[in-house]
């Protein structure tokens, strides 16, 4: 049977989508297709990009089985962006402002308040970007074998081969697409999701979506996100690499990685669990049987203390010395940082590349540590050709830990504070102050600010430090 054969409700007879239309306000029509009711948090599903169409897709034998297992606990929704299925192929503007319009038009529309965003591919990017632009609508992220912004995968000799394929010859691309990033030994299988593609974009479609997506600043969605965030990777297919989503998931103030193994394109569906288990902490609930795979549950990790440290100025300094001499002063960052983390019973959490997201047990070694710190970069500013301006943040509560992470409230805010000091400043919210008390740490009150995702202002004090 192929796929325009195939009914959309064959993995679920119960449940027949339903194939709506949103109009932007540049007139576009965006379809999307819905299925599932109930209370629980709702879902929208970001296809590959540019492969997709809300019809089809819940027939697609790879993440096709996802779409009725979601709906079957919660509202879900999966979305044609322009240019891609059943919405409309030519519009004369494909920009990434016009992918953030064309999600805007689908929520105005079923008038979604809060929601989780499941991005598959280049789907995850835009839903990351997505994220950024619109923390008050995306509860939740799921990354789905994610792929840096302007690219298919890796930046290989074959992949630079495909990427030329695009331009020339659009039937061999899909055709060496299905069979590189799939690798199905079924033809009938190969041949299946090859109709799936060809009826999901245009050549001139997906060359405007893949210009649109890489548009993406990366690294300005990583550090502006804050939306719990699931990176799965599936072991044993080439939809993306392992490195990408490992960066993706230290860089994230709320990114875990997940991984989990397929042989081939059909068996994504594995994956399944750890999504539904990600959902299900959202909703407070648990649904998954014992046996199941899925995310370790996180646990209160009692008081800690959490440290973020931060180079001022990294990007223009990498831009200035270049990467082999940048990376050099990066080195001597982590040198000092590890070393003065081991003498004061500091865990290093994770580094971000230009910083460090540490735990002490102690608030009192905390500080000690963060004293040093400043200390030992102001000695090597003064004895290195280029400088050291670190800015360093801390906060105390009882952070959510799993898998070696540290994520809540407590650490979203330890980094917010970091992130308004300046080079060489170390600052405290008052409760830190408070835990402090008679410990002979001197403070100067730098006053209150608004915190995004914070209800109340928050007070801050710097620490002073010079000897």
């Amino acid at each position: 049977m192929s796929v325009a054969q195939r009914l959309p409700i064959a993995h679920n007879p119960g449940m027949e989508p339903q194939i709506r239309y949103a109009k932007t306000f540049d007139r576009v029509n965006i379809a999307f297709s819905t299925a599932g009711e109930g209370t629980r948090l709702p879902v929208l599903w970001l296809p590959a990009i540019p492969f997709a169409h809300a019809q089809l897709g819940w027939a697609n034998l790879s993440f096709g089985p996802y779409f009725p297992a979601i709906a079957s606990q919660r509202p879900f929704a999966t979305l044609d962006l322009r240019g891609q299925g059943l919405s409309d192929r030519a519009a004369s503007d494909t920009s990434l402002a016009a992918l953030h319009r064309d999600i805007e038009a689908f929520v105005d529309k079923t008038g979604w308040k809060r929601f989780a965003v499941i991005g598959l591919f280049s789907g995850g990017m835009l839903g990351l970007s997505f994220a950024q632009k619109h923390p008050e609508l995306v509860a939740r992220l799921i990354l789905i074998g994610p792929r840096t912004p302007g690219s298919h995968a890796d930046t290989d000799a074959d992949t630079q081969g495909l990427s030329a394929l695009l331009d020339t010859n659009w039937d061999m691309y899909i055709d060496t697409l299905v069979q590189r990033m799939y690798g199905w030994a079924d033809p009938a299988a190969n041949r299946e999701m090859v109709a799936f593609c060809r009826q999901s974009a245009t050549q001139a479609s997906a060359q405007a979506l893949f210009s649109a997506i890489a548009e993406i600043d990366l690294a300005s969605a990583i550090d502006a996100v804050d939306a719990p965030t699931l990176i799965l990777h599936a072991e044993g297919v080439g939809f993306s690499s392992l490195e990408t989503s490992r960066a993706l998931a230290a860089g994230l103030r709320n990114g875990r990685l997940a991984t989990f193994e397929a042989s081939s394109g059909l068996e994504m569906v594995n994956g399944l669990p750890f999504v539904q288990r990600f959902l299900d902490e959202e909703d407070g609930v648990s649904s998954m049987p014992a046996s199941a795979p899925a995310v370790v549950a996180p646990t209160l990790g009692g008081l800690r203390t959490v440290l973020f440290t931060d180079i001022v100025g990294h990007t223009e300094m990498m831009q200035r010395l270049g990467d082999a001499k940048g990376r050099d002063v990066l080195r001597d960052h982590e040198r000092i940082t590890r070393d003065l983390l081991k003498q004061h019973g500091g865990a290093e959490v994770k580094t971000m590349g230009d910083g460090f997201m540490a735990s002490f047990g102690s608030v009192t070694s905390a500080m000690e540590c963060a004293i040093a710190l400043q200390r030992a970069f102001a000695v090597h500013t003064e004895s290195m050709p280029e400088p050291l301006h670190v800015r360093v943040g801390l906060n105390a509560g009882e952070p959510i830990e799993e898998d070696g992470d540290l994520f809540g409230a407590t650490v979203i805010l330890a980094s917010r504070i970091a992130a308004k000091a300046a080079g060489g400043e170390i600052l405290v919210p008052d409760t830190v102050r408070g835990l402090l008390s008679g410990k002979n740490f001197l403070f100067t009150d730098r006053g209150a600010f608004e915190v995004k995702g914070f209800e109340d202002a928050v007070r801050v004090y710097e620490v002073r430090w010079q000897p």
